[in-house]
């Protein structure tokens, strides 16, 4: 008799999150700041000492769409900065990567952030329009990468990632700072939040 693939991963919380069931009752944001803090975007192709992580990529992307929707309610500012939270579990995949994973990686990532948004009191799926706003701070973030740490030319990111809205970007830096420093940014930024909601 065939036993079913493990479809489950232990977190340090000692929570056993189902990847394919996932439940908003085994999700917690130290599992979710701690992976993320330690997944490398860019596939770790970056410059600088500190790999950049998913968990500092949030927290740019979560200023970023407070700059473009600064009447946004914090709950929706919250959605921004777990725009990318489902990586903690399943890992940062460039985008061509995906596109070759074909629908089933959508699938799953979408199963993991109905389930992340409401235990975080957040609608299973962000409205349209306050999507759309995230991924147009994605952008704005993926082009300031490119160009600050991943060895892009303007005109590459551009090309890529659209011609950003420099006022948009005026004063922010990518950082590169530990793991630990960045997992307990995302953290007080979180709670920051969650305080408003």
């Amino acid at each position: 008799m065939a036993t079913q693939p493990r479809a489950w991963q232990r977190m340090l919380s000692g929570r056993r999150l189902d990847l394919l069931d996932p439940t908003p009752v085994d999700i917690e944001i130290e599992d979710i700041a701690h992976g993320l803090a330690f997944v490398a975007r860019w596939n770790g192709q970056t410059n600088g000492e500190f790999a950049y992580s998913v968990a500092e990529h949030s927290l740019l992307v979560e200023e970023i769409f407070g700059r473009i929707a600064s009447k946004a309610p914090a709950k929706w500012r919250l959605a921004a900065l777990l725009h990318d939270a489902p990586e903690y579990v399943i890992g940062d995949m460039i985008s061509p990567v995906k596109s070759a994973v074909g629908p089933d990686y959508g699938a799953l990532d979408d199963r993991l952030a109905a389930a992340i948004h409401i235990r975080f009191g957040l609608p299973a799926e962000v409205p349209k329009t306050i999507k759309q706003q995230i991924k147009k701070a994605d952008k704005i973030s993926a082009w300031m990468e490119a160009t600050q740490i991943a060895g892009f030319s303007e005109p590459e990111a551009t090309k890529f990632f659209g011609r950003p809205d420099k006022a948009v970007m005026e004063g922010l830096r990518i950082t590169l700072r530990p793991p630990v420093k960045v997992r307990e940014a995302y953290m007080e930024r979180h709670a920051a939040l969650i305080a408003f909601l």
